[in-house]
């Protein structure tokens, strides 16, 4: 048994050293499509190159070398692509060589810079893997972000930390399989025992402290449905369930767990707590009615159990960029 433990961690060491070297060529690959991107993207700008160029120097580096994949004319105007997405970027040039190839090449089509820079700052910052992050693009992760960032006034004005791109205004459960007709119990339930794939969606700065998570106030007990703590907001966050459209009713309870969170649990280092009320659906001018006055730092969010319209929610975010900003769309 003593030597297995020697042998395991011989193992591991190997282990440890593939992963480092396949990082290393990772890196090294990222950056010499970066550096044939700049060369490309030079050589069309001076009108030198087009298309029968590149395809010419695509058939020229399969005759050369012959065992090397990935030098298609197509793959080799996405280099150009993106050198010319991040070359201007500063914040982004230290983000993208972390990443690979296949990773760029689901951010690349996105349609703006933004939602590019969003998906590129979050792989790195989430660890997403490329599975990963397929599936959050699918999901409308950044869509759903971005609403949820326009709904945060009632958040901002009791906060002392930023919170922006912390939350979302729909939260996707579909990696759950829960049954479309479920009970909170069962939602709950759920999330518990499958915390990995909710952090996925969640975030994974949320570290999970419990379900049906207990509290006591004068000589009665009370338990909230679930409770997470957020590293970077350095506070708790208190989830209760729905599975009914949102009433302004379901505000009280949840006010009066953080008021016992912050009485009782809170440490004196730590930031106020926030409360998450995550409904099965929500009328947003009702939502927007029932913050308007509360001073509780609470979210109220929807839940739903397959994956959104993305044309949907695009066209919702556009609508609200367009409001926002309606010089720019006359």
């Amino acid at each position: 048994m003593e030597l297995q433990a020697h042998f395991t961690h011989i193992t591991q060491l190997i282990a440890k050293a593939k992963e480092r070297a396949y990082q290393a060529v990772n890196q090294e690959l990222v950056t010499l499509y970066w550096h044939i991107g700049e060369y490309v993207s030079a050589q069309v700008q001076a009108k030198a190159w087009g298309k029968s160029v590149v395809q010419e120097l695509a058939d020229f580096i399969q005759r050369s070398e012959p065992n090397i994949k990935g030098f298609s004319s197509q793959n080799i105007w996405r280099m150009k692509q993106f050198y010319e997405t991040y070359k201007d970027n500063e914040k982004l040039a230290t983000l993208w060589r972390e990443l690979s190839w296949s990773h760029h090449k689901l951010i690349l089509p996105c349609k703006t810079e933004e939602e590019q820079a969003f998906y590129l700052t979050f792989s790195v910052k989430e660890k997403w893997t490329v599975r990963e992050l397929e599936r959050q693009i699918n999901a409308s992760y950044f869509e759903r972000v971005m609403l949820g960032n326009t709904k945060l006034a009632t958040l901002s004005r009791v906060l002392p930390q930023e919170i922006t791109n912390t939350f979302k205004d729909t939260y996707v459960l579909e990696l759950l399989h829960l049954p479309e007709q479920h009970h909170e119990k069962d939602v709950r339930k759920a999330i518990a025992q499958n915390i990995t794939k909710f952090l996925l969606e969640f975030g994974r700065d949320f570290a999970f402290m419990g379900e049906e998570y207990p509290l006591q106030v004068g000589n009665q007990d009370f338990a909230i449905d679930l409770v997470f703590y957020n590293r970077s907001l350095n506070c708790m966050v208190a989830i209760e369930l729905k599975r009914e459209i949102f009433k302004p009713a379901h505000l009280g309870q949840l006010n009066f767990y953080l008021e016992a969170l912050d009485r009782d649990i809170r440490k004196p280092h730590e930031n106020p707590s926030i409360g998450i009320l995550l409904c099965k659906g929500k009328d947003d001018a009702v939502v927007e009615y029932a913050l308007s006055r509360t001073l509780s730092p609470t979210l109220v969010a929807d839940y739903q159990t397959k994956l959104p319209n993305k044309a949907l929610l695009k066209a919702k975010w556009e609508e609200i960029l367009d409001s926002l900003n309606p010089e720019e769309h006359e």
